[in-house]
């Protein structure tokens, strides 16, 4: 995963698609997943309350952009 747009960054990202979090979690980031998921999933599991729930979408949907923009400092 050695810049932005390589090939590990778009299977970050798609891991992401279908579990926030997952991504970063691929690329070594475990606070970074953590906190994705927890906020994700947390939100989602709220759905009934409205805000948490577009909280929770507004997380996937960011998870997804971080895993594919990440790039790892040298």
């Amino acid at each position: 995963m050695a810049e932005q747009g390589s090939g590990g960054n778009v299977i970050a990202a798609l891991c992401c698609v279908f579990f926030p979090g997952l991504g970063q979690l691929v690329q070594g980031r475990i606070l970074a997943a953590l906190v994705f998921a927890i906020v994700a999933f947390g939100g989602y599991a709220l759905w009934f309350f409205i805000v948490p729930a577009i909280i929770g979408f507004i997380a996937h949907v960011w998870s997804i952009l971080d895993a594919a923009k990440f790039r790892r400092l040298s």
